[in-house]
């Protein structure tokens, strides 16, 4: 008779996992109910948005008109201020000047050095940012490349050194390599 009962110790385990998926459900209904509720109390709701994308969607651009030039003054002073002095540059003039501006300046530490001592060129390149500038020497009737690392403008200045051991009298600039803008020529003299 004792073949015919059945086990009883699996009964625990079985029971305990049946408690948990019970939990488990009862915890994942609140959760999504409070989720529900949340986003409709934030107004996250599906029909708020379909109806406010179509409002996004239409835009309204206004016709083109002309404007007009300004007849009256174009600043108000105070009482007993006087209006500045017009300035006395044209805008081509002012153009040129911005051109100008833009220019490469070169200048060398040294003006006479020994055979293969340092010269230092350093110089400055407004608007030039981020440019890579070459080193050049004149030789032979023309400039040609320096063998010089190519040197960077960070902060609208820039520096490097050469060496050369020809004697006489050394000319070099500097020029973008992007623009083929040139700087000024400097002059040192190789003592021989």
């Amino acid at each position: 008779m004792a073949d015919h009962l059945p086990d009883r110790r699996d009964r625990p385990v079985i029971y305990g996992l049946l408690a948990l998926v019970g939990v488990a459900v009862v915890v994942g209904v609140v959760m999504g109910l409070s989720a529900l509720a949340g986003a409709k109390v934030l107004g996250v709701d599906g029909a708020e948005e379909a109806s406010t994308g179509g409002a996004e969607a239409s835009m309204y651009l206004p016709k083109l008109e002309k404007t007009k030039a300004a007849d009256g003054p174009t600043m108000t002073l105070a009482p007993g201020e006087s209006a500045p002095a017009e300035p006395d540059s044209s805008p081509s003039e002012t153009k040129t000047k911005k051109k100008k501006a833009k220019v490469i300046s070169l200048s060398a530490s040294q003006t006479s050095v020994a055979p293969m001592e340092q010269i230092d060129l350093t110089g400055t390149y407004p608007g030039g940012e981020g440019a890579i500038l070459q080193v050049q020497r004149f030789e032979n009737g023309g400039w040609t490349d320096f063998p010089a690392s190519p040197v960077s403008v960070s902060d609208q200045t820039f520096s490097t050194y050469v060496q050369t051991g020809q004697p006489g009298a050394q000319r070099f600039r500097v020029v973008d390599t992007d623009t083929g803008k040139t700087s000024n020529e400097v002059k040192v003299t190789i003592g021989g």
